[in-house]
């Protein structure tokens, strides 16, 4: 396990005062609390913070801590309890010991009586891929998950119109609980692949349509592919390049649905023989006073 530096987790010096401590916890416990921090991984740190106090509030187990830090240790390092390590007796009052460490575990067991409390299991973090069509349709997958101990294949699935930075929980596929207690859960952070045709904008969908000039210049109406299946889109007479049209709905799902953003891209055809050249004269003559650069 890791040695951790609760000084450090509470931003303040190994000689603070109980006040300076008691002040501390309370702005970051204020700062982190899941039910008001936006920030990314306030549970995390809610749990460090409250962690941290339960040390260095209490006289016995800072003194036991300073002693083990006087030792050279810092955060993240390897770390065991030293052979013949004694729990300090606690008073177990004002004790919210859910979620503690395996390292305030090893080194104070259950505050209330110092063996170790029945607790449910820790939580597994990963990240899963998932191409585009996936995260539009929804459907299921595979993951192979390494926790430490074996190697599991789960199968996820995957909510219609998901995206990324979302989490997917499985619960129960964490670790084992202790004395009888619940598993933890897998927590999944979805990443979506970047795909060749589309792009996304929130819950928009943005792609590019390459029409003809004549298209363009005269309208017409254009099959236009969709994660859906292609539907047919009508552009306008006298559209230009970059000129953008919107299938309403077609984006990703959702309580509210994004659009497909259809972006026109006119394309030329080259002028690789007589017949294409001489064509291209008389579309130069009728159109002699355009200018496309004014």
């Amino acid at each position: 396990m890791e040695f951790k530096d609760y000084y450090d987790t509470l931003g303040v010096k190994p000689d603070a005062s109980e006040a300076d401590i008691k002040s501390a916890y309370r702005r970051l416990a204020r700062k982190f609390h899941p039910d008001v921090s936006k920030e990314a991984g306030a549970e995390e740190r809610f749990k460090a913070v409250n962690e941290a106090y339960e040390v260095l509030r209490d006289t016995d187990k800072r003194a036991q801590y300073d002693q083990l830090r006087a030792g050279g240790y810092s955060a993240g390092d390897r770390f065991r309890p030293p052979p013949g390590w004694a729990r300090p007796e606690t008073r177990g009052d004002e004790f919210a010991g859910d979620g503690f460490s395996d390292f305030f575990e090893s080194l104070f067991g259950n505050a209330r009586g110092g063996t170790p409390r029945a607790r449910r299991g820790r939580d597994l973090r990963a990240r899963i891929e998932i191409d585009l069509a996936t995260a539009f349709a929804g459907g299921k997958t595979r993951l192979t998950l390494n926790d430490g101990q074996q190697q599991r294949v789960l199968e996820v699935k995957i909510p219609s119109g998901i995206q990324s930075g979302q989490v997917i929980r499985l619960s129960g596929q964490g670790h084992a609980g202790s004395a009888g207690q619940s598993a933890g859960d897998v927590l999944l952070e979805v990443l979506v692949r970047d795909d060749p045709r589309f792009r996304l904008d929130g819950r928009d969908i943005l792609t590019s349509l390459p029409v003809a000039p004549w298209e363009a210049a005269l309208g017409a109406t254009v099959p236009v592919p969709t994660l859906a299946g292609t539907v047919e889109l009508k552009i306008p007479a006298g559209s230009q390049s970059g000129r953008r049209l919107r299938l309403k709905g077609r984006g990703m799902p959702g309580a509210a649905a994004g659009d497909q953003i259809v972006e026109l891209s006119i394309r030329t055809p080259t002028a690789d023989d007589a017949g294409a050249r001489k064509a291209y004269e008389s579309f130069r003559r009728a159109f002699e006073n355009f200018d496309p650069r004014n």
